[in-house]
């Protein structure tokens, strides 16, 4: 019985490592945690998880994740993207945008490709494929 549980414990335990903050290219994670408030344009070079809120312009040079909860005022741009959160602008994403069950976006989007999972929303005009792909500026 003890066995069991201590295999449990060990397999939960492999399942969140949370290592060095660094992705599988080598890339490193910022991490904006629930409660920050960010105003203004937010800039990252590398991965960006954000679980609290920006007000202003969110560009990443590589993936956005937007935890529950948090929330976006101002235009997205980023390589690729997985939403579970509120965004009030327009969404530019050069490669796959994932909107999870939680999403909800209140502006356009523009991607390559796009998921859409059971419960997302989003309300606005969105343009999918190469034609569709943002340009950096």
């Amino acid at each position: 019985m003890f066995s069991s549980t201590t295999k449990e414990k060990k397999s939960a335990g492999a399942a969140f490592s949370p290592g060095n903050g660094t992705d599988k290219e080598g890339g490193q994670t910022t991490v904006i945690a629930k409660g920050t408030v960010i105003e203004g344009k937010f800039a990252c070079a590398e991965n960006v998880r954000l679980d609290g809120s920006v007000h202003g312009e969110v560009s990443v040079d590589k993936r956005l994740v937007l935890g529950e909860g948090s929330f976006v005022q101002g235009n997205i741009h980023a390589r690729d993207a997985a939403v579970r959160g509120k965004v009030k602008g327009d969404v530019f994403i050069s490669e796959v945008l994932h909107l999870m069950e939680t999403a909800e976006i209140e502006g356009n989007i523009s991607a390559r490709s796009m998921i859409v999972e059971e419960g997302a929303r989003y309300n606005g005009s969105c343009k999918i494929g190469v034609s569709a792909t943002p340009t950096k500026n």
